[in-house]
């Protein structure tokens, strides 16, 4: 008997459900997804905006002199930094399969493109980080970029500029002095700022 009363007052307690608690139980689904997409925009406004807050990154270089590069093009041209005085040079260190080097390759040579057709445009060069020549030469080939690029095969010119990672891109002004470092991949935007503030200040 107290079986029979146990089975029914389940029955009627699923019954009695009143239409309000399905509905409750149906969106709560749609609303805990809609949260998730929300707090998943913010995050991701979150580390946009963090990468790009600041474009310039601290060096004991900064202010300095450059350090002395001497060494060649991929193509066997000699390359002094210290006989560039007198124009402003922008250096990017770079290696091809370098994700973030790939992706920020055409604002590149949109800015290198800008820069050559000003009468005082920055000299605008590659470095080439840890790569094999052959591999360097192809990408250029397939995804254009017409500047010189700079052997560094011993890593003297990377060490020397403190680069342990890239992409990386360094301002030397006219003087030879070391004006800004931007880590991580850029865009013609940032670089022509960045190169606009240094002739400012």
């Amino acid at each position: 008997m107290s079986d029979d009363t146990t089975i029914h007052d389940s029955g009627d307690s699923i019954h009695d459900a009143s239409p309000n608690a399905v509905t409750s139980r149906r969106t709560a689904p749609l609303i805990v997804a809609a949260v998730a997409l929300v707090l998943a925009g913010f995050f991701a406004v979150l580390i946009g905006a963090k990468t790009n807050e600041a474009d310039t990154a601290d060096s004991p270089l900064l202010g300095r002199p450059a350090p002395a590069v001497q060494t060649t093009t991929l193509d066997g041209q000699p390359f002094d930094l210290q006989r560039r005085k007198g124009s402003w040079v922008v250096l990017n260190f770079f290696n091809s399969t370098c994700v973030p080097c790939v992706q920020e390759h055409p604002e590149l040579v949109k800015f290198a493109d800008e820069q050559a057709k000003l009468s005082d445009g920055a000299e605008f060069y590659t470095v080439v980080w840890d790569d094999n020549r052959g591999a360097v030469q192809k990408f250029f080939a397939d995804n254009g970029g017409s500047w010189p690029i700079l052997a560094d095969d011993d890593a003297r010119i990377e060490v020397a500029f403190g680069v342990a990672k890239v992409p990386e891109t360094w301002i030397i002004d006219p003087n030879g002095f070391v004006v800004s470092r931007h880590l991580g991949g850029t865009t013609d935007d940032q670089l022509t700022r960045l190169l606009a503030q240094a002739k400012v200040g």
